[in-house]
């Protein structure tokens, strides 16, 4: 039997470099941390964790602000062996009910302001509530640091839990996918080489590290590869302006990308040092693509992932990256599109997308029946996104499963429609969904965003598509507005834009 330790931490340090005194990540007020002042920081929060009680499969829910000391307590997590569950800072009160009660933590590190509430939902249970603020201070900080930074990376099996990350519960209850320290260290490991990180790069972090983006995929990079970041706060277009000099790498939401296209000084002189910009959480839109390269000579790598698989494909670093395509499965996943009964499409052909590999989570917290549907039973795991894998192997996302409309007994696909509408005159975004509709079952409604300035006329806007599509694919209705419904990742929410319109066929 192999002494390897498989701990996530133990991966990242075999890279540290060799000189810790190389700086690790530097704020936008200029305070500087070094790889050595992480391995103390680290070693005092585990064993500080260590000293509360906890133990190996323990979970620490963490509900705080951006920091690096947050950082720090996420690092910390991996070397004592406790499951890291982050919650995103929106959650309120009925969704941290919901999570408190089903991850069970022992601990819980959150802003002072919400220390009373976590204390309340965890009362009677044998749960410890600490503090930490914008500012890196709190209860948890203070308690580190009395307490020595001596501490022995605990060893951890490939297939042990590392980190409770819950989807969003757009169409049920968050689901807790757990996640190894094998899937995150494979899966590390292979976008460094895909993406040709080095210990001479230098990220700007600007992304929320409650998210798997930021969390797995910014951090993982930098620290598999002893790299370097600049880590803001979170995205703000000046911040980011600023920073830029001196980066090598950013990774964003379209979002970003979009508002940055909308500052007259992002130009290829402001992108002098970069070599890499990366996309995902969201689609980018295929004018975007065109837009940025134009302006700042680089072409944005668009790559797909979720929370239960972190990365599964990605445009390559060197060749072609395909406007409206994730790129290829990354080296040592498997992917495919299917029918409804499981049996492999042509290329070319819309299905339901799947994927196998070493990055593929352990299962759903506490939920074995809801597991085992979504694998195979060969394995593979059932994304929920609708997509075509062409002869060359690159794959286009179309859209999620429940986002499809049938409308008239024909398959209406929101991704084509969008795209149709997106290069109409006028248009800055838009997003199609389908509601309720007596005769059809479906009516296909679009949602409409104006770029500045301009004025959409609803009824030419239907005209012209009719020319360009097939009749039952044709919105029935347009509405225009000020800006889509979005999470904190930039994703449009399609829910709520049917709970609006709903009713609008009725």
């Amino acid at each position: 039997m192999s002494n390897k330790n498989h701990n996530l931490f133990s991966v990242f340090a075999q890279q540290f470099p060799d000189d810790q005194r190389k700086t690790l990540l530097r704020t936008a007020a200029g305070r500087t941390y070094s790889y050595m002042e992480a391995l103390d920081e680290t070693s005092r929060m585990a064993r500080c964790l260590s000293e509360l009680g906890l133990k190996p499969g323990n979970r620490v829910t963490v509900q705080v602000e951006k920091t690096p000391e947050a950082v720090w307590l996420y690092l910390a997590c991996l070397r004592g062996g406790y499951i890291f569950h982050p919650l995103n800072t929106d959650y309120q009160l009925d969704e941290l009910v919901y999570f408190v009660s089903n991850a069970k933590p022992s601990v819980i590190v959150c802003d002072p302001e919400k220390q009373q509430l976590f204390s309340e939902l965890v009362s009677g249970k044998s749960c410890e509530v600490l503090t930490l603020d914008r500012h890196g201070k709190g209860s948890f900080t203070a308690a580190t640091q009395e307490t020595a930074p001596d501490f022995a990376t605990v060893i951890r099996k490939a297939d042990d839990i590392a980190v409770l990350l819950y989807s969003s519960g757009t169409t049920g209850l968050p689901k807790g996918a757990m996640l190894t320290h094998g899937n995150l260290a494979a899966n590390t490991k292979t976008l460094v080489t895909s993406w040709g990180f080095t210990a001479e790069d230098r990220l700007l972090h600007a992304l929320p590290i409650y998210h798997a983006h930021g969390l797995f995929v910014a951090l993982g990079c930098v620290l598999m590869s002893g790299s370097s970041m600049l880590f803001l706060s979170k995205f703000n277009v000046e911040e980011v302006i600023d920073a830029m000099p001196g980066c090598t790498v950013m990774m964003g939401v379209p979002t970003f990308y979009t508002r940055l296209l909308g500052d007259e000084r992002f130009n290829k002189e402001l992108c002098a040092s970069m070599r890499l910009f990366v996309s995902g959480s969201a689609p980018f839109l295929a004018e975007h693509f065109v837009t940025f390269q134009e302006r700042t000579g680089h072409r944005i790598l668009e790559r797909y992932g979720m929370t239960e698989t972190s990365m599964n494909a990605s445009n390559p670093l060197d060749g072609e990256r395909r406007p409206g395509s994730v790129g290829p499965a990354l080296p040592g996943i498997c992917m495919r599109v299917v029918d409804d009964t499981d049996i492999e499409l042509p290329a070319g052909e819309i299905g339901h997308l799947q994927v196998k590999g070493p990055n593929v989570f352990a299962g759903y917290w506490h939920m074995r029946e809801k597991t085992a549907e979504e694998f195979t039973a060969d394995g593979f795991f059932r994304t929920g996104d609708e997509a075509f894998i062409e002869k060359d192997g690159y794959i286009s996302i179309v859209g999620r499963a429940k986002d499809m409309i049938i409308s008239g007994g024909l398959n209406v696909f929101p991704r084509e429609i969008e795209e149709a509408i997106n290069v109409s005159s006028g248009v800055l975004e838009s997003a199609v969904i389908g509601v309720p509709h007596a005769d059809f079952g479906e009516g296909v409604l679009a949602v409409v965003v104006a770029e500045r300035g301009q004025q959409i006329d609803e009824v030419a806007l239907i005209e012209s598509l009719r020319s360009r599509m097939a009749a039952y694919k044709t919105p029935k209705q347009v509405f225009v507005v000020d800006e889509l419904p979005r999470n904190s990742m930039g994703k449009v929410q399609k829910n709520v834009l049917r709970d609006t319109y709903r009713e609008c066929f009725s």
